[in-house]
């Protein structure tokens, strides 16, 4: 194996071939690489990790007080989860993931910021899939009917782009509404997608909330020399 690529780990899951790799790239002062892949799709790289820090960012500034319980649908490699914990003001982070072996990466260390998720108590991954706990009566299997602050979810590619077509019906807008029923007086809902804002999502959204914003969040991309963006939906529930 060479000193500039690893497999870390291959394990097959019900969505496909999963593996974990680890590449040193001496094209960038020859720091370490890591990536999800998914079948032929890349799922996550550390590479790029603005956005799904955003996406925790973005959500969090629109809450008041502290105290805040949060969910983070989708663990990958951790980035959203570590910039919900470096706020102060969350008290409680719930990681749902549909892949064990992507929980099992963080518990074993074999990610950069295992090691840290695991051992802040704030944190709990749970297996599960998202979307049907969102059908649900809880998110928290732990806690049925506990209402959360703020509801991160970063999953599919984007609401055209998923790793299963049973994720569309939450896109179309009854998960949506589903999902409000989840969320505490003046929490908030966001989402990561990798692709640019989305009219017919957008609609969904606003028949599901009160406000909606899109943020297009750009970043360094030294692979392709010059600049990529992705989205953050950032959605506010009406009051009851």
């Amino acid at each position: 194996m060479s000193v500039n690529f690893e497999e870390l780990d291959y394990q097959k899951t019900e969505l496909g071939e999963l593996s974990l790799r680890r590449r040193r790239m001496p094209s960038l002062e020859g720091i370490d690489v890591f990536e999800i892949k998914l079948n032929e799709s890349f799922l996550m790289s550390s590479l790029f990790n603005k956005v799904e820090i955003a996406l925790a960012d973005l959500s969090l500034a629109e809450l008041q007080g502290s105290g805040f319980d949060v969910v983070v649908g989708g663990l990958g490699l951790g980035y959203t989860a570590r910039a919900a914990l470096e706020n102060p003001a969350v008290k409680s982070l719930l990681v749902i993931d549909a892949l064990q072996p992507v929980i099992d990466w963080h518990r074993r260390g074999l990610v950069p910021l295992g090691t840290q998720l695991t051992s802040d108590p704030r944190c709990r991954f749970v297996r599960g899939d998202f979307f049907a706990a969102v059908n649900s009566e809880a998110l928290d299997p732990e806690r049925p009917g506990k209402k959360f602050h703020a509801i991160l979810l970063d999953i599919d590619h984007s609401p055209r782009n998923l790793l299963h077509p049973r994720h569309q019906s939450f896109y179309d807008g009854e998960g949506l509404r589903q999902l409000t029923r989840h969320l505490l007086p003046g929490g908030v809902f966001a989402m990561w997608s990798d692709d640019p804002p989305d009219e017919q999502f957008l609609q969904a959204l606003d028949h599901a909330f009160a406000e909606v914003r899109a943020h297009i969040v750009t970043f360094a991309n030294p692979l392709a020399e010059n600049d990529s963006a992705s989205t953050v939906y950032v959605a506010l529930p009406r009051m009851k």
